[in-house]
């Protein structure tokens, strides 16, 4: 009895996994197909849709666009969020989870609100929609993650070292530059990459302050206004191998060594 309720929860399981996974792998397989609609039967595949991406027009300044905007989130949140980890770390554990609980405020809140919230921020401040203010929007909810995974390594960081380093004479600084980060170094990448990521797939938050211009989200709903093509699963690919691509190597990069 116990054996066939186990095999009923692993076919669930599967099935789940097979619900969710099937809709990507549709996505990647029509990307490689000849067909100018998105069905079966397929004749043979080809490369047809992706130099119909690479041709159409605002492919190449939109994915510019998402990359200096991932780019820039996930270095700025490397240096803020390993800085705020550090001192997070220095406090005790209730006054640090309190801190961390309210930087993560954002992350509970849907994300069509906080894009209105930002937005009407941004515009009764006068400050001009572009780039600039998808980066800062982008900060408010990555943040948070790059925080809560440089804090986990550091509370159990080995602060002896440090301090032998002060001993020696070095100034805080030097003991950060050469001991603490080269320590720390693939996690704060790690991190940084989640960062990435997560800027590289929003569309609600960078939609309502990118103002004019595109990334590969916004550039994919344009294109699906006008018409279904399979060009729309090229893009959807190479969106799915770059944040699969740096959320895999960041999951490497912060994994426990012991």
């Amino acid at each position: 009895m116990k054996g066939m309720s186990q095999f009923a929860w692993r076919v669930v399981g599967a099935l789940f996994v097979v619900f969710l996974l099937t809709p990507l792998l549709l996505v990647v397989f029509f990307a490689f197909t000849n067909r100018g609609l998105t069905n079966f039967p397929v004749d043979h595949l080809s490369l047809r849709w992706w130099q119909d991406m690479v041709d159409a027009r605002g492919f190449a300044s939109a994915l510019i666009n998402s990359l200096i905007i991932a780019g820039s989130v996930g270095l700025i949140s490397a240096v803020l969020g390993t800085m705020g980890a550090m001192g997070f770390a220095r406090l005790p554990k209730r006054r640090a989870g309190i801190a961390m609980a309210v930087l993560c405020l954002p992350l509970m809140m849907p994300p069509l609100v906080l894009a209105v919230a930002l937005l009407t921020a941004f515009v009764s401040i006068d400050i001009q929609l572009g780039l600039h203010t998808v980066i800062l929007a982008h900060l408010l909810f990555t943040q948070p993650f790059v925080i809560l995974v440089v804090y986990a390594r550091m509370a159990t960081f080995d602060y002896s070292v440090i301090d032998s380093a002060r001993d020696l004479g070095a100034t805080p600084l030097q003991a950060f530059f050469t001991i603490t980060l080269p320590i720390i170094r693939p996690v704060v990448i790690g991190a940084a990459l989640i960062a990435a990521a997560l800027s590289l797939d929003d569309f609600i938050i960078t939609f309502f302050n990118i103002g004019s211009g595109n990334t590969l989200p916004t550039f994919i709903w344009g294109m699906i206004r006008t018409a279904l093509k399979p060009t729309v699963n090229a893009i959807g690919t190479l969106l799915l191998l770059l944040t699969v691509g740096s959320t895999l190597i960041a999951l490497w990069l912060t994994r426990y060594r012991g």
